[in-house]
């Protein structure tokens, strides 16, 4: 059977392994001539458009010795319509791995249950995994452990804090999210999280002030409030969210040598002013650099071209 990353709970359990793989990845750098997937080919497909997945994906596979075929919505029959399983059975006859940036969960897990090779979800509509094993990885590296750190999350409960409660239930990280009560995180996602979390000691706590999240934060997280396809709920999501902004007032809540972290792009003046983003403080530089590290221990792992 083929190892997925369709969802964090695909590698619960493993996370400091490859935590540790991408550290060492990163440290060896180019010059570390690490290149286990000599002549392999990563297919990227993308519904959405992206700038951080698809250099960190295909200059990882790069790196690795590898090669990437970026393939858009308008590059196959996918978007004149091709079934997903007919794409990945075809698809699987060419390459040696699939990531794909899609809408829809459903459409991620369906590929994957036909295809003949490891599949990545680089983004839907409920997790996005990748992201949170960089997040991980950065704030394990400001901080040196995931232990007794507390990490607030404010804004929207989407797909990049689904996958954050997972991970940090699964580390046993502390994680405040929050949200409007109307945009909490997935119930479902929230409740297996509260189950991880009863295991590894993390208390996981979701409320609707800020003010009580960022509290003694070691760790301050916000994103888009408005996500690709949200933009016709812009104005009413701007009001509605308008108390989540994160600005100076809100981080003096938190630790003084809080880190603030954000997946980008982010909306300056929306969710994060540029006093926040743009202060010693900020980790989001790092944070993108690190989806590239993490990903190449992901593929590498799935490949089954490294021990975990």
């Amino acid at each position: 059977m083929e190892r997925h990353l369709l969802s964090v709970l695909d590698v619960d359990g493993l996370i400091p392994d490859l935590l540790e793989l991408a550290d060492q990845i990163k440290e060896r750098g180019r010059s570390g001539k690490y290149l286990p997937m000599d002549d392999m080919t990563l297919g990227m497909i993308f519904e959405k458009p992206s700038t951080r997945t698809r250099l960190s994906f295909e200059v990882g596979a790069t790196q690795l010795g590898g090669h990437a075929i970026y393939l858009g919505k308008n590059d196959l029959q996918l978007g004149r319509g091709e079934t997903i399983a007919d794409t990945a059975r075809v698809i699987s006859r060419y390459v040696d791995i699939i990531m794909y940036r899609a809408f829809r969960h459903e459409h991620v897990r369906e590929l994957a249950e036909n295809a003949n090779v490891p599949v990545i979800n680089a983004l839907c509509d409920l997790e996005h995994p990748c992201q949170t094993m960089a997040d991980l990885m950065t704030i394990r590296e400001r901080k040196f452990t995931l232990d007794s750190i507390k990490t607030a999350y404010v804004g929207d409960g989407n797909n990049v804090c689904n996958s954050l409660l997972l991970g940090a239930a699964s580390v046993g990280m502390d994680l405040w999210v929050a949200t409007p009560p109307d945009f909490r995180p997935d119930a479902g996602i929230t409740e297996k999280a509260m189950a991880l979390a009863a295991g590894t000691g993390a208390e996981i706590v979701i409320t609707d002030s800020p003010q009580e999240a960022v509290k003694d934060a070691d760790v301050v997280y916000t994103d888009t409030w408005i996500s690709m396809g949200d933009e016709k709920e812009t104005a009413a999501r701007e009001k509605i969210f308008s108390p989540y902004r994160v600005n100076r007032e809100l981080v003096a809540l938190a630790e003084d040598d809080y880190i603030f972290m954000h997946c980008l792009p982010a909306h300056r003046g929306q969710e994060v002013t540029d006093e926040v983003i743009d202060s010693h403080n900020s980790a989001v530089l790092d944070q993108a650099e690190n989806r590239l590290h993490a990903q190449k221990a992901i593929m590498l792992y799935l490949l089954g071209l490294v021990e975990i």
